[in-house]
């Protein structure tokens, strides 16, 4: 379990890194963009550690992915978001959420 959300986590932050590229800068804006890039490389240096063993690597790695999934949310609540924009960010939430909870429950079951 713990290593699947690590995977889970590992491929968001991929996508956060990448999100730059695929941005037409309206939505979501490449300010946004360039934060999710910043917080996709250090959650994914992050995950590299903890795959490694680093258990210290596990609470900022679940802070920084709930900022970042943070940083989605406005995309249900301003007008004009398009349909793709707003179900990219119900997956990046979703998939954050299962991730941390993989995460940690597999962190506990490790630890025993």
């Amino acid at each position: 379990m713990y290593r699947a959300g690590l995977l889970i986590l590992g491929l968001l932050s991929v996508a956060d890194l990448l999100l730059p590229l695929l941005t037409d800068g309206e939505a979501p804006p490449m300010a946004i963009a360039l934060v999710a890039a910043a917080l996709g490389l250090a959650s994914l240096v992050l995950v590299i550690s903890a795959w490694r063993g680093a258990r210290k690597a596990v609470l900022p790695l679940i802070v920084i992915r709930a900022l970042s999934a943070a940083a989605a949310l406005p995309a249900f609540f301003e007008a004009g978001v398009p349909a793709p924009a707003i179900a990219a960010a119900a997956a990046t939430v979703a998939l954050t959420a299962a991730g941390a909870a993989l995460v940690l429950k597999g962190r506990t079951a490790v630890a025993r």
